[in-house]
């Protein structure tokens, strides 16, 4: 069966409905690129291969993001990982270059990027005015990938920048994803998006995953135990343990930086709707940031006003958050492919024909 999203076999997760896009792309403005590294097969030779792994490249709009900030928070799940940048950003609630993940060792080399490439675009970051803070996250890829290499060098977060639409974004073994496992099964990149109706404020929330994260027998599927009906296919002789998950989210709704804090803490649910439930060694971070406001850098008036939604009005945008977190994972393994990689340690997809069996026995497919 071809690689497919999960409402392409008639799986609609949750109540509310998807965007034009069902994506982070929904949300007017926000870009995605994508920078894949595959590279020599066999064993493992630290520092040199085999490759596999990337980059994947998150902006906010298409100004630039320095001058023209968002508001944003993260929140800490369980904090077994190596971000850059969230002290600030929660401290000051504004996010001020594009977001970039990547693999664990990694992180420092893509900030280098991002400050340079910042530095590039704002010559007076140092100068005439202060630093620039970058945002970096990640998950551990060493089960696929010759990890020690650090082979995501400058010239990779420059294509992946490069390579950023507005219209179409690729998911499953693609960027920073190209590495991940999910479940045992191949994981990576998904995403997803809810919009809330008209009397709602119309607002769009949109969902990126990085899924890295689980054991065979947690996997649910629409609450259907898939796990446990696949836990011998395709497993491997070394069961995935701990793992992390990235979830970036994004929204046109006029929000608070106090108010994206909650927000990302709802990315908790759709999260544990898969399954998950934050093992020891996991690093399970989530990002939120609203592009309905952008903040100049350079500010020529000692007050300025910002609209918000009132907090009683949150809980749409908590609904969708989560549905588009939870639809945003089983996309991340419905369209990976297989991946061998190191030491000729195997990935395998998630088989859909048998999901589709699966699901359909318990009556979750809507036809």
């Amino acid at each position: 069966m071809e690689r497919v999203r999960a409402r392409d076999i008639g799986l609609n997760l949750g109540v509310l409905e998807p965007g034009p896009k069902n994506s982070i792309l929904d949300v007017e403005g926000v870009k995605v690129g994508h920078c894949t590294l595959i590279r020599g097969k066999g064993k493992l030779i630290p520092g040199r291969g085999p490759v596999r792994t990337g980059v994947t490249v998150i902006f906010p709009h298409g100004e630039n993001p320095f001058k023209l900030k968002v508001r944003a928070c993260s929140h800490v799940i369980n904090g077994f990982g190596k971000p850059i940048g969230l002290i600030q950003l929660n401290e000051l609630g504004e996010l001020e270059t594009p977001i970039a993940l990547t693999n664990t060792l990694n992180v420092g080399l893509v900030a280098d990027a991002i400050v340079q490439y910042m530095l590039d675009l704002n010559p007076d970051i140092g100068v005439s005015t202060g630093s620039v803070n970058p945002v970096v996250l990640e998950c551990n890829d060493s089960y696929l990938n010759d990890i020690r290499g650090r082979h995501v060098k400058y010239e990779h977060v420059y294509e992946a920048i490069r390579n950023a639409s507005s219209t179409h974004m690729d998911e499953g073994a693609i960027g920073a994803g190209t590495g991940m496992s999910a479940f045992e099964f191949k994981g990576g990149i998904g995403t997803a998006s809810r919009r809330l109706p008209k009397r709602l404020g119309g607002y769009t929330v949109g969902a990126l995953v990085l899924s890295n994260f689980g054991r065979r027998e947690d996997l649910k599927i629409g609450g259907v135990p898939v796990g446990l009906e696949l836990k011998d296919y395709g497993r491997s002789r070394i069961p995935q343990s701990g793992g992390s998950i990235v979830m970036v989210l994004a929204t046109d709704a006029p929000l608070s930086a106090r108010q994206l804090g909650r927000l990302a803490k709802r990315a908790t649910h759709g999260l544990a709707r898969t399954g998950s439930y934050s093992s020891n060694g996991s690093g399970d971070f989530a990002i939120a940031f609203s592009t309905a406001v952008k903040i100049p850098h350079y500010k020529d008036k000692l007050e300025f006003e910002e609209r918000k939604v009132h907090d009683s009005y949150l809980s749409p945008l908590f609904k969708a958050a989560a549905e588009a977190v939870e639809e945003a994972i089983i996309n991340s393994l419905f369209k990976a492919v297989t991946v061998e990689g190191r030491d000729n340690h195997i990935r395998y997809a998630i088989l859909l024909n048998k999901v589709v069996e699966i699901l359909e026995k318990y009556g979750r497919l809507k036809r």
